[in-house]
């Protein structure tokens, strides 16, 4: 599968089925983050992967949506914002290093037949305390992941994405 089917073919997962995930297909999500790069190379993310029930509830009422409670297993993704690179005028590169090791993680996800959705709706000091991080290790996405209850036409991208034109510009 090329790259671009890839991309199609990935979605935002809601429903999971109750099926364990191999541990080979966890550890490749998981090197696929490993490997995302990062600005000046500092790599400041961190991953807390629950997949221990009591844990996974009280990561799960963070968030409180009854869907994300079937997950097999949630992947916090977190930064430490002092580990981060800051740009000279003092933007903080920490949520963008997370969201391209995020992007490759759901990415490698789907490839191994696995769904996940980015959830960044909860409530990010309570889940922090509830995995017992320090203060700079900000939780800033939870991926449920697990094997889709469903699936997706990967040609929907037709009707819901606004067209090229809309969104380039090209200069010369």
């Amino acid at each position: 599968m090329n790259f671009l089917d890839l991309a199609k073919r990935r979605y935002s997962v809601r429903k999971f089925k109750a099926v364990p995930i191999e541990e080979e297909k966890l550890n490749y999500v998981l090197e696929a983050g490993r490997v995302a790069p990062s600005a000046c190379n500092f790599q400041p993310w961190y991953f807390v992967v629950v997949k221990d029930e009591g844990l996974k509830k009280k990561v799960a009422d963070t968030y409180g949506r009854d869907w994300i409670y079937k997950a097999p297993v949630i992947i916090a993704a977190c930064g430490d914002h002092s580990q981060s690179w800051h740009r000279g005028d003092g933007k903080d590169h920490c949520d963008i290093d997370i969201a391209i090791a995020v992007t490759h993680m759901t990415l490698a996800a789907a490839e191994q037949g696995l769904g996940t959705c980015w959830v960044c709706a909860f409530d990010a000091k309570k889940c922090q305390e509830v995995l017992g991080l320090s203060e700079n290790m900000e939780v800033i996405a939870l991926i449920p992941l697990g094997y889709p209850e469903d699936t997706v036409d990967p040609d929907r991208h037709a009707a819901r994405r606004k067209d090229i034109r809309q969104i380039v510009r090209i200069e010369g």
